[in-house]
């Protein structure tokens, strides 16, 4: 017996001594991300218009806190369910929005999104980025979207 085993742990011993063969690289599959051009969330445009019916929006230097509130209501029953402050979601977060798109390129979003994802390159961009989820059409009436957007003003 001791026979037999001293031979199992001298062939085990050869055979860990023998040189090992190049093992083929694992598959695996990376997506590779190009830090040269920034997600379409993240560009700053603040010429784009968009398309639809908003063609200009002018803000008073106060801040309207009845349309805000009125704006956080609205976004709370219509737009969270893709949308939340401070973290992206199935769509980007609104924090901000002002310093990277003009308010008339927002309202056109809130209002014509649809429209906006077959014309404007921005939008269509943030469609590929956010894995081709179409923004909802709420149909929200221009005041609607006004609000929401005084609302932004304060995130």
């Amino acid at each position: 017996m001791k026979k037999l085993f001293a031979l199992f742990l001298g062939i085990c011993l050869v055979w860990q001594c023998q040189p090992k063969k190049e093992q083929p690289e694992a598959f695996s599959f990376k997506k590779e991300v190009s830090s040269s051009k920034p997600n379409a969330s993240e560009m700053v445009d603040l010429e784009n218009k968009g398309v639809g019916p908003v063609t200009q929006v002018l803000f008073s230097d106060e801040i309207d806190q009845e349309l805000v509130q009125n704006g956080q209501r609205i976004y709370e029953e219509k737009c969270t369910v893709c949308h939340k402050v401070g973290e992206t979601f199935i769509g980007p977060p609104p924090n901000d929005i002002l310093k990277r798109r003009t308010p008339e390129w927002v309202m056109n979003m809130i209002l014509n999104p649809t429209e906006m994802i077959e014309k404007d390159t921005l939008a269509k961009a943030l469609f590929m980025e956010f894995n081709g989820q179409l923004m909802t059409n709420q149909n929200l009436k221009q005041q609607e979207a006004r609000a929401i957007l005084e609302y932004f003003r304060t995130l």
